[in-house]
């Protein structure tokens, strides 16, 4: 069931398809029903842990996109984010966890928890973020949660140690086309000072997705130069 609430609110949060990068309501009414979930089960660290994730993914909303165009983390205005979801997703984490042992929605939104009260993606504690990625990625092994886990790792590690990690997804069926595994090894490999080999991995995941401001945002990334 939670699995479920969770699908219908990551596809409100980001649209897998067409001109709007969000569609509110759905994340809305998944949030809604995960709350009354929470307010019977109020002491199952999941649940709590589901419901401080839609809350601490939501309170960015206002500040992901501008003209239509995914505006990605680490540039997003930070005064623009629900102070107030903030707060109750913290809330919600701090008092989870330690019921423990942490499950795989509470670890990530204890994850989410530490970038909503960052000031900025430098300040972030990223070391942190990494160890509970590796965590996430021991007890609910994903292919999405390694490319997070290679995003904080190039934070903490640099690049080349996070390409590495990248690599050990690519004979992995369950990923195997998906346009978020080029934008991230783009993303890398800028970081790494490899440009043109970003811009062809930008370029391949613009036209992977079916989301119109994902592939806008990916191929002004693959157009933009230092």
């Amino acid at each position: 069931m939670l699995q479920v609430l969770y699908l219908i609110f990551n596809e409100g949060y980001t649209a897998t398809s067409g001109p709007d990068l969000q569609r509110v309501e759905l994340a809305a009414e998944a949030i809604r029903l995960t709350r009354e979930v929470y307010r019977l089960l109020p002491e199952d660290g999941e649940v709590a842990g589901l419901l401080a994730l839609m809350l601490l993914t939501d309170a960015r909303r206002e500040s992901r996109s501008t003209d239509g165009v995914l505006v990605p983390l680490a540039e997003q205005d930070r005064d623009r984010w629900d102070r107030t979801r903030i707060k109750e997703g913290v809330e919600l984490v701090t008092g989870a966890l330690p019921r423990g042992p942490a499950g795989p929605y509470l670890l990530q939104a204890a994850i989410a928890a530490i970038h909503d009260e960052a000031p900025s993606t430098e300040e972030t504690d990223w070391t942190e973020v990494l160890i509970l990625y590796k965590i996430l990625d021991r007890i609910a092994p994903n292919p999405m949660v390694t490319l997070s886990r290679a995003i904080a790792t190039a934070m903490v590690h640099g690049p080349a140690e996070a390409l590495a990690l990248l690599a050990t997804l690519d004979e992995d069926k369950r990923i195997a086309g998906h346009y978020r595994l080029d934008a991230v090894r783009g993303h890398l490999l800028d970081l790494a000072g490899e440009h043109d080999r970003a811009r062809e991995h930008y370029q391949r995941a613009a036209k992977l997705t079916l989301s119109m401001p994902e592939r806008e945002y990916l191929l002004r990334k693959a157009a933009h130069r230092p």
